[in-house]
C-alpha cells in the first residue's frame, strides 16, 4: 500500500522577501485550456480542439496574517511581470519519509487586495490574487511545466509544446 505525499509545510516569497509566519495560504494556480467541440461529417460525437491556454488565465491567490506593506506598495505595478512569487512546498510521503520539494514560481501583478475585516484585538488577514504571466512548476529540481505567455512558451515535462507553432509564423 503507499500514501500520497502530502504537504507537510510550505513558504512563500514575495519579489524575495520571505513570509515565513506570515503567510497562511496558497491556492496555486488552475492551469487550463481553451478547448473547443468540433463534429464533423463521419464522427459520431465531438472531439474538443486545444485552442491554447484559458481565457481564465494564471492566477496565484494567497492570505497573509497582519498588516504588509510590501504587496501594498506593489498594488498598481505598471509591468505585466512586475511582481515574481515563489512557493516551496515540502510534500511527504507517510509510509516512507520520503519528502519531494515542490516550488511554484510565478511572475505577475496583484489584481485585487482585500484588506479583510478590521476588528481590535482580532486575527487580520490579507488576501491577495495574482495574476500571472509566468509559471513554472519544478518538482525535486525537475521542471515539469513552464508556461511564459509573453514570450510564446509552454513546456510540458521537457517538451517544447509551442517550438512548431513559433517556427511557422517567424518567432
Amino acid at each position: 500500500m503507499a500514501l500520497p505525499h502530502k504537504l507537510k509545510n510550505m513558504n512563500l516569497f514575495n519579489d524575495g522577501n520571505l513570509y515565513r509566519g506570515k503567510a497562511k495560504s496558497v491556492t496555486l494556480p488552475v492551469l487550463g485550456r481553451k478547448m473547443e467541440a468540433y463534429r464533423g461529417g463521419g464522427m459520431n460525437g465531438s472531439v474538443k480542439a486545444d485552442l491554447g491556454m484559458s481565457d481564465d488565465g494564471i492566477q496565484l491567490e494567497w492570505k497573509l496574517g497582519g498588516l504588509d506593506l510590501i504587496v501594498l506598495k506593489q498594488f498598481g505595478a505598471v509591468n505585466a511581470s512586475g511582481v515574481a512569487m515563489r512557493f516551496s512546498g515540502a510534500y511527504e510521503q507517510d509510509d516512507t519519509g520520503e519528502v519531494s520539494a515542490v516550488e511554484i514560481s510565478v511572475r505577475g501583478r496583484h489584481e485585487s487586495i482585500e484588506m479583510g475585516e478590521a476588528k481590535p484585538g482580532e486575527d487580520t488577514e490579507h488576501s491577495i490574487k495574482t495574476t500571472c504571466t509566468y509559471y513554472k512548476l519544478t518538482v525535486d529540481n525537475e521542471d515539469i511545466i513552464e508556461i511564459d505567455l509573453l514570450n510564446f512558451i509552454e513546456k510540458v515535462g521537457g517538451v517544447d509544446m509551442l517550438e512548431k507553432q513559433r517556427k511557422a509564423i517567424g518567432l
